[in-house]
């Protein structure tokens, strides 16, 4: 599952999540004036300062060439260039002088300033030196981790093809060697994932933040520990269905691979997914079968599909930049040169710049991204509009823009949806509760990655300081708490199997927004279903409802110029919680209880 949103690099991503910028208003009082005047200076600059090092970063994603540090050199100096004005003393001086009469500006100016000096605290000036380090072992590890070559059996190999074996692949020693040639890439990562640590905690420490984690959650207007209660609390409300999906996959597992004795917990090479966050492959769903129809389509057709949908709701074509710009389509396995093989989307000048880095094959998995990563697209179009000022062009919230994505994806996926499309016919019958399997498989586990092992691991590493030779150890023993998985044998320290999910090193600290961003999804597509379509949330088809387009305009055309948490009580009715979630998936909750009958559990009834 190809879920990630990229920002540019972890330097960008705070620039894009957390400046602010303005509008000239020429009324007021004088301090209000005077803090106008700050915000469109630093507007003016940032929008030019940000524009290239989008330029340097998408350059730096689509074109590695081994031993060719031409293009990570530029991408290291837009990067000091930015992080040289975002940080400087004047800056910080002035964002804490205006922010000291915050009683005499509007509530907009207040939400820019703190947004300027947030950013600023990941770049002080105060610490040059050190966040120059920073940004050049972000640029390091950036190109360490894709243009890595992976090799099986001494053949040359694209991280699409070792997915492909572990989703169809039924002999369990050839899913271990691709399982294997996955992680391997974590050995040349470590080191310098422990010098990110340390020089991203530095960094945020010097204006009074106590570690990364906490910098990065305090976006949300939460403590670190609060972030982890709210984790805490979701994943105990779906563990009772996670413990079904768990012991359900346990046996079918063993089934498939023809081994007699049901382990306790799965083996991670067992899993159609390498980081074990996506369980859905093993269920086919009878009519369903979208890989044998899309596999005859081009993978030009794919993006193209998705941009009806959006048309269909009343948004406006993609621009013709963005055909000609992205990066949609794989290279080849052997290409002398790499990209960023993770699926993202840009927004590359804050206006109508946008571009979409993939690798679209035609098949299901493919089809449900694509929509996805043109959710993000969206959204930038939607608040690029002359309401928004230029700094405040991002989401409502990092999750919010997630969780549109996340939401389109499902919504294409949905049978109403494919039989309007023509892509299975209205005829055949399909079992719904498989259906909703296949969904939990993917949806519900994948909470539990995120939540659990990726969250708590990156909140043990920056906050806890984790020792080095503790990274792998730690690692396992939250895959096997949270995800009730295990390694296919011991793995000592030598490996870094965490440092092998790309968030890790290039988009660090974030990875609870995708849980949120889920909550706010069945939130969302929850209002839909039942306010608009009137329809069952599990059977929906959104195309050609310009009700739906407006419902979301609304949301999208702001930006994070309204607080993410009025955004979401004005457009459901309701404050943030997984009701919606639980609803939707609870006709699933009785099925797997007699489908598990006489089997063994091997979770803990409570988390």
């Amino acid at each position: 599952m190809k879920r990630t949103f990229l920002y540019l690099s972890a330097c960008a991503t705070l620039l894009a999540a957390a400046c602010g910028g303005g509008n000239s208003n020429g009324g007021g009082n004088n301090a209000q004036k005077e803090a106008q005047a700050f915000i469109d200076s630093y507007t003016q600059k940032y929008v030019d300062l940000y524009t290239r090092a989008s330029e340097a970063h998408w350059k730096a994603n689509i074109e590695i060439k081994a031993g060719d540090s031409t293009n990570s050199i530029a991408e290291q100096k837009a990067d000091e260039a930015t992080a040289e004005f975002t940080g400087s003393t004047a800056n910080i001086e002035q964002a804490k002088k205006f922010l000291a009469l915050k009683n005499e500006l509007t509530p907009i100016q207040v939400k820019q300033l703190e947004h300027i000096l947030y950013f600023a605290a990941n770049n002080p000036q105060t610490i040059a030196d050190v966040v120059k380090q920073r940004i050049k072992a972000e640029s390091e590890q950036t190109q360490k981790l894709y243009g890595f070559q992976y090799l099986l059996g001494g053949k040359k190999v694209s991280t699409n093809q070792i997915d492909d074996i572990l989703k169809s692949e039924t002999d369990l020693s050839k899913r271990l060697a691709a399982w294997n040639a996955s992680k391997e890439v974590g050995k040349t990562l470590k080191s310098g994932l422990v010098n990110l640590r340390d020089l991203r905690n530095k960094t945020v420490q010097a204006l009074g933040y106590k570690d990364f984690f906490a910098y990065q959650v305090s976006d949300y207007g939460m403590s670190a520990d609060e972030m982890t209660q709210t984790m805490d609390k979701l994943m105990a409300d779906l563990w009772p269905l996670y413990r079904e999906l768990h012991t359900y996959m346990r046996y079918e597992l063993a089934k498939k691979y023809n081994v007699k004795e049901i382990p306790d917990y799965i083996p991670a090479h067992w899993l159609s997914n390498r980081w074990g966050q996506d369980w859905s492959a093993i269920v086919n769903v009878k009519g369903l079968n979208l890989d044998s129809v899309l596999g005859k389509k081009t993978p030009e057709w794919i993006v193209k599909e998705g941009e009806k949908l959006y048309v269909s709701l009343g948004f406006p074509s993609l621009p013709q930049s963005f055909w000609d710009k992205s990066s949609l389509y794989p290279y080849p396995a052997d290409s002398a040169v790499k990209k960023n093989n993770h699926a993202s989307a840009w927004h590359m000048n804050l206006d109508k710049d946008v571009r979409s880095l993939m690798s679209v094959e035609p098949n299901a998995e493919w089809f449900e991204t694509a929509n996805h990563e043109l959710g993000h697209i969206y959204y930038y179009l939607s608040y690029s509009n002359p309401k928004v000022p230029m700094l405040l062009r991002e989401g409502a919230n990092r999750a919010y823009h997630e969780a549109v994505g996340s939401m389109m994806g499902l919504a294409a996926m949905q049978k109403p949806y494919l039989v309007g499309r023509g892509l299975i016919d209205a005829g055949v019958q399909t079992d719904s509760v498989q259906s909703l399997l296949k969904e939990a498989m993917n949806t519900v586990v994948f909470i539990f990655f995120c939540s659990g092992t990726m969250s708590n691991f990156e909140k043990e590493m920056y906050s806890n300081n984790l020792p080095q030779d503790q990274f792998n150890q730690r690692w396992w023993a939250l895959a096997k708490k949270y995800q009730g998985i295990v390694p296919p044998a011991e793995r000592g320290e030598e490996y870094c199997d965490a440092a092998t999910k790309t968030h890790i090193n290039d988009d660090p600290a974030q990875y609870y927004d995708y849980a949120l961003s889920y909550v706010i999804l069945y939130q969302l597509h929850n209002h839909i279903a039942k306010n608009i379509l009137k329809q069952d949330p599990r059977a929906t088809n959104y195309y050609g409802n310009k009700e739906i387009g407006s419902f979301l305009k609304t949301i999208l055309e702001n930006g994070s110029a309204k607080d993410w948490r009025e955004v979401l009580k004005a457009s459901t009715g309701d404050d943030l919680n997984g009701k919606a979630m639980l609803d939707y998936f609870q006709p699933l909750v009785s099925w797997l209880k007699q489908q598990n009958a006489g089997r063994k559990y091997s979770l803990p009834e409570q988390l």
